[in-house]
This record gives structure tokens, sequence and C-alpha cells, in this order.
């Protein structure tokens, strides 16, 4: 008699929530799986397997209680129950450790898949061999294959959702589905299981065996547990997950925007170093000022940015030791960049120390400042510039100040020499000492000319002058000057235009260059006087200035920096005593700017020295200036012109030259009214019935000579005024044109200047002329 056993409603129901159930947790675990690594992975796989081989067998176990085969008692064999447990969770495990290998794909679920149902149906199978009946169980073909299929059915679908990460209402559908497919499973098989046993089969009641709803209430309850417990395990793993990966998140974030932040910096260069100082990482700052690519940096020693120099000296070692001693390095010096040029680099360098307190690496910030070192170094070069410029102008005042006394006392010598010589017995011993002393005070006179045109305050008479034609006709004069040991080279460029300068004076300075080159050759040479044109202050989108040059040059021994720094100071000379007055260049600067351009030096020891006069060009280049004569004293013996006694006012502050002129001009025959100040010549000319010319100084306190000479000429228009004056402290915009005459002067140069005013052609004495507006001081 056969039996298909009936089944207890209550424990199908359970079975199939213990089925989904499991179903649910172990894909929850799945996706636990899926998010970790390592041995956090393997250990949430073993997990899942366990679940969800553990639920399906308890399914099948509480599903096994579930059967009733009326008058007949069911027991289990142990060994083979707990083999129908092991069994599932084996082959979960292996197909699970088969669908997650790298690449495998569907293949490899539909391999898991195969393996873990077929276990399943093991399970089921082992399960019902376990059972202890009177009447052996007959199995249909057709239903045991459709168990088969549906198992792995189930197992693909379980396997292949346990690959993927899924959201909770995603997890509960597939859990129904897997609950049902597995509980299906069961059932299936159940539905094809038949019991014969014979009439004559002992009849075992119920009470006979064991309760069988206490124990699937047990294993429901044991299986709910594990489950409760995986499932909290995951959700608190799943929280952590979380948080973590929240935070992982904001460290991206934060990252990402210092990452963007440092590519973002173009003016710093700023990276890392690890604790032996190789470049770990690199930003675009970087990239720019060192032009190194990251691959071509990161990896590399830092010390590879320092130049071979610093290298040698371990400059980059002691960088990172003060960093770790100090806290912090910081320092400027040269750096190369990737293509060898060097640049000036501010740099500074932080350690980084772990929370542990261990040096982790280095923070270095590297700037290029080589624009705000070069105009740092401009700007001291200007105030040292400037510190010289003022130096030199106090110089020049005072140098100024000193020869207009000197011109005075010469003046009062020089006069009074020429008088004693009209008087003095012709007694030729006496004759010789006061040609003597009349030659030293010219000396003087010559020396105080030096000092005044570095004071600029000597009078100029700028022309248009040819250059090469100037040297042309000085190139005798400037051989003999040399002897016979140095050579002479002319070069100069085609079709020059014309300086605007004063020829005499240009000639003496260049005699000066010219001596001071010989003298720095003690054993012959080459002395090179040149010239050229150049565009001086070009700048972009602005004019330059044409502006001329005439240098010498010379292959003597040079001067350091420190004699170039003073060789344009008055009274500086390395020549020795006795062998240079110190005045040389100072008058060749003076003459420079006053006829608005300026002198150059250039000179390396051992390499010679360059002096260059640099001046501006004629603008009526068409007036050709005649040869310069000189204007200097008229010598011992010299003609004087007879002239018609006349009254003549002389005004000076100085009571010497006062004197002395008075006394040439009584001489020559004149009567003479002496003033010492301009409102006292003022009052004089008012009361003076007969007065035919006015002799004044100019630098006077209180009224000026030019301040005079406009009263006077307001007050009596037709009366001459002549101004004796050391040196040029007339402004160019003064308006009155007088007639000039050049302290010291002797009876004859007076008596030429004033026959020439009185006849109306000032301009054809020597030594005299109109005030003519003098170039600005540079």
């Amino acid at each position: 008699m056969e039996h298909a056993g009936v089944h207890d409603p209550t424990l199908v129901v359970l079975s199939i929530a213990i089925a989904m159930l499991a179903s649910y947790v172990a894909l929850d675990l799945a996706g636990r799986m899926q998010a970790a690594i390592g041995w956090v992975r393997q250990a949430w796989l073993a997990t899942a397997a366990v679940v969800l081989g553990g639920g399906v067998w308890s399914m099948h176990f509480v599903g096994m209680l579930a059967l009733r085969l009326p008058g007949a008692a069911i027991t289990y064999d142990l060994g083979l129950t707990l083999l129908s447990l092991g069994l599932p969770v084996a082959v979960t495990t292996v197909g699970l450790a088969i669908a997650q290998r790298p690449g495998g794909g569907m293949r490899a679920v539909a391999l898991a898949g195969c393996v873990t149902g077929l276990g399943i149906v093991g399970m089921h199978y082992t399960g019902m061999a376990a059972m202890r009946l009177p009447a052996p169980p007959d199995y249909d073909p057709a239903w045991v294959a459709a168990s088969v299929l549906i198992a792995v059915g189930a197992a693909t679908v379980a396997i292949g959702l346990a690959r993927r990460e899924s959201g909770a209402g995603a997890r509960v559908v597939g859990a129904g589905a897997m609950g049902l497919a597995i509980a299906g499973m069961h059932y299936a098989a159940m539905r094809g299981v038949h019991f014969a046993h014979g009439d004559d089969a002992p009849q075992v009641g119920l009470d006979g065996g064991f309760d069988q709803i206490r124990l699937a209430a047990g294993v429901t309850a044991v299986t709910f547990l594990v489950l409760a417990l995986a499932l909290l395990a995951a959700t608190i793993d799943r929280r952590f997950s979380e948080q973590a990966a929240r935070e992982a998140a904001a460290l991206r974030a934060s990252e990402e925007r210092y990452r963007l932040l440092l590519e973002s910096v173009t003016d710093y260069a700023i990276f890392m170093l690890d604790r032996d100082g190789v470049v770990a990482n690199w930003n675009a700052g970087a990239r720019r000022i060192k032009g190194y690519e990251a691959e071509e940096i990161v990896g590399t020693h830092f010390s590879c940015f320092y130049t071979a120099e610093d290298r040698e000296a371990g400059v980059p070692g002691r960088a990172l030791a003060t960093a770790i001693g100090s806290g912090k390095f910081e320092a400027e010096g040269w750096r190369v960049r990737r293509d060898g040029t060097r640049f000036w680099a501010s740099v500074v360098i932080d350690p980084i120390v772990g929370e542990d307190g261990r040096l982790v690496g280095f923070a270095k910030v590297t700037r290029d400042i080589t624009e705000r070192k070069a105009a740092q170094e401009a700007l001291e070069q200007a105030q040292a510039a400037l510190a010289q410029a003022r130096k030199m102008e106090a110089l020049g005042q005072l140098t100024g100040g000193v020869a207009h006394d000197f011109n005075n006392l010469l003046m009062a010598v020089l006069g009074s020499l020429e008088l004693m010589r009209k008087r003095l017995p012709d007694d030729p011993r006496l004759l010789r000492l006061l040609d003597n002393a009349v030659q030293g005070a010219e000396r003087g006179a010559a020396l105080t000319q030096r000092m005044l045109a570095f004071a600029r305050r000597q009078e100029l008479r700028p022309e248009a002058i040819d250059l090469a034609r100037l040297v042309r006709d000085m190139a005798d004069l400037l051989q003999r000057s040399t002897g016979p040991g140095m050579r002479i080279e002319t070069r100069f460029s085609p079709s020059l235009p014309r300086a605007l300068v004063d020829a005499h004076q240009l000639e003496l300075a260049l005699l000066n260059l010219v001596v001071n080159a010989r003298d720095a050759m003690p054993e012959g040479g080459t002395i090179v006087v040149a010239g050229r044109l150049e565009q001086q202050g070009d700048r972009e989108g602005e004019g330059g200035t044409a502006m001329l040059c005439l240098s010498v040059t010379d292959t003597g021994t040079g001067m350091d920096e420190a004699t170039l720094a003073r060789a344009q100071e008055p009274f500086f000379t390395t020549k020795g005593v006795g062998k240079g007055t110190g005045l040389g260049l100072s008058m060749v600067h003076g003459l420079a700017a006053q006829s608005q351009g300026r002198l150059v030096l250039r000179s390396r020891p051992g390499s010679g020295t360059t002096a260059e006069i640099w001046l501006p060009v004629a603008a009526a280049a068409g007036l050709v200036a005649d040869a310069p004569a000189w204007r200097g004293l008229a010598s011992p013996g010299a003609a004087i012109p007879v002239s018609v006694s006349r009254v003549v006012l002389v005004v000076d502050d100085d009571p010497l030259v006062l004197e002395n002129s008075a006394a040439m001009l009584e001489d020559l025959g004149h009567r003479v009214i002496e003033a010492r100040s301009g409102p006292e010549a003022l009052d004089l000319m008012r009361r003076a019935r007969t007065l035919d010319l006015v002799l004044t100084d100019h630098a006077m306190p209180g009224m000026t000579g030019l301040q005079l000479a406009a009263r006077v000429t307001a007050e009596r228009p037709g009366l001459k005024v002549i101004l004796a004056t050391g040196y040029a402290d007339l402004s160019p915009d003064d308006a009155i044109e007088l007639p000039r005459l050049a302290k010291p002067y002797d009876q004859a140069t007076l008596a030429r200047m004033i026959e020439a005013v009185m006849r109306g052609a000032a301009h054809e004495a020597a030594g005299s002329g109109k005030v003519v507006p003098f170039p600005k001081s540079a």
C-alpha cells in the first residue's frame, strides 16, 4: 500500500519563511562581500555561504518535519542528517567562490549555479536517506528531474544576485523569488516521493517517535537567531562602511580641492619630498618655474635644482637638516631650471610630522624672484648713484666757491704783478723773477679753470663741432704729448653729425684723456680715439635721443672697482705725489655734464680703460665752428690799445679785486669811481654827472651784477655795462645780454674789452661775448 504522506501547513509556511529570510540575509551578506576586499571579503563570502547553505538545509529539515505518514513513526539518522547540513554549506561556498573569480562573467555564474544546485539536490536526498521509516520511499523520476532543474535555477539566480550590489527593495524581491524557488524545489521533490508498506507492517504511532513540532520550532528558532545575528552584523558593517565611505568621499573631496588648489597656483612651485629629499609630487607652478614635467622629476632627489657649487658644498643636505632642527628652512639663492638656466629663488622647506611624532617628509615652496632681485639691485645702484651724485654736487659747490675766491686772489696777484712790471727798473734778474711769479699765477688760473669745469661753472661757448676734424687737427699735438712709444689710432663712423660743445674745452678734455691713457701704459701701447652715433634711452613706444660718443681707449693696466668708483672725484689721483692734480677727469666730467652729456668710464685690471664723452647732436648742423682760439691771459709785454680817457664805475665786493681793477684802469688813463655793493653803485651813479661805463662783478651779496645791470639800464639806458665773473652761474632764462669779461683778466684784455664795448663791438674782444644760454647741468 502506497502513501504520499501529508504536510503540516504551519511547518510548510514556516519552511518557506525560512527560505525567504535566509535568501534575504544571504543577498545582504553578498552585498557586504562585494564592498569588501582582502580577507574581509573572504570572511563575508564564507558567512554568506553558511547563511544560504544553512538556511536551505533548515528550510529542508523543517519541510521534512512537516511530513506526516499515517500510522508510521519517523526518525532520523544523526550522521546523515549532519551530512545533509554540511553539504549545502560546502557547495554554496564553492559556488560563490567560483562566481567571484575576476573576469568570470555569466559562465562562472552558470557553473556556480550548477554546482550549488546539484549540491542542494544532494542535500535533499541525503536528508531523505536519513529518514528511518518502516516503509521505504519510492521516487518519481519526473519529479526528481523537476527538483534538480528548480534547484539549479534557484542557485544560479541566487548567485547571480549575490554578485551585484543592490538596494533593500531589490533584495526583498530577490529573496522572495529565491525563497519560493528553493521551497518549490523541496516540495516538488517531496511530491515525487511515495511510501509503500504492507498490511502486515507494524504500525507505530506517533507517540513512539519524537515531537516534530517542537523540533521544527527549535530548528526554526536557531535558524532565525543565526540569520538575525548575520543580518545585524551586515547592518553594523554597512553603517561602518557608509561612514567610512562618507569619510573617504570627504577625504577625496578635500584631496581634490587641495589638488585643484595646487594645480591652479602657478607663481609658486609647491611639492612634497620624502624623508630622504626625493620629490614625491609636482604642481603646475613647479612645472612653469623649473621646467620639469611630473613624470620627469617625481622620484628624483631635489638637489638637482641646486647649482653644482651648492651641491659640492652640501647645501641641500644642510637645508633639510635645518628644517628638521629648527622647524623651518628659509633662504634665497640661485637655482637651476631643466634647460640649465639659473634663476634667483626664495625657498621655504617645512618638515611634515605624523601623528606618532615621526618625520614623514617635507613640504617645499619655491618662488622665482629674479625680477625682484634685479629691481632691488637696480634700486641699490640708483641709490648709490644718487649718493655719489649728491657727493659730487657737494664737492662741486665747494670747488666752485673755492675757485671763485681763488680767481679773485689771482686777479689781485696778476694785476699787481703787471703794474709792478711797468714800474720796476729794467733789471733782467728782477724781470725774470716777476715772469716766474706771473707764470705761477697763470698755472693757478689754469687750475682754477679745471675746478670750475668740475663744478660746471665755467663759461662755455657751445658750437657745432665736427669731432673727426677736431681730432684730426689735434693729431700732432696728441702724438707729441704721448711720446714715441705710443701709437694713436682714430676710428670714426662716416657721416657723423656735429656735436654741440665748446671746442676749446673739448680739446682740453681730449688732451687730458690721452695723457691719462699714456700714463697708464708705462711700457708703451696703443691709444684708440673713436667717435660714433647711438640712440640713447630707447623704450617700447618711445623714441630715443641721438647722442655722439667720443671715446679714448688704452691697453694699459686698467683700474679696479674701488679706483674706478673714485676716478672722477676732484683731487683723486693714482699717479703719485707731484705727478697729477687729480682734476683732469673731474674737468672732463664737468664739461660733459655742463654740455648736457656725461662721462662714462669702463675699466678692468689688466684690460685697459675706455673713457667715453657723450655729447648732444648740434641742432644746427650747418654751423661750422672756426678753429678755437686760446682765450687765456695776454703774455707779458702784449700791446695794450690806446684808449680815450673815460669815467668808469667799478663794482666788486672783494677789496683786493676792487683795488686791483681800479689801479689797472687808472694806469690806462681812466678816471675810476669805486663801489663795494650794488646799492652803493646805484647811489654813486645817480650822483655822478659824467659816467661812461660800469664794470661790475656778478657774485655779490644783496644785489648781483645782473640785477645791478638791469637797474642801471632802466635808469640810464645809454650807459654801457660790462659783467666780470669767474664762473658761469647765470640762469639760462636771463633776458639781459651783457658783454662778459672772464676773471682773472690782465690789463690788455681789460683795455680791449673797454674799447670794443664803447665801439659797440664787444664780440671782437678776446674773452668777451654776449650772455649765452648755458645747458642745464645733467
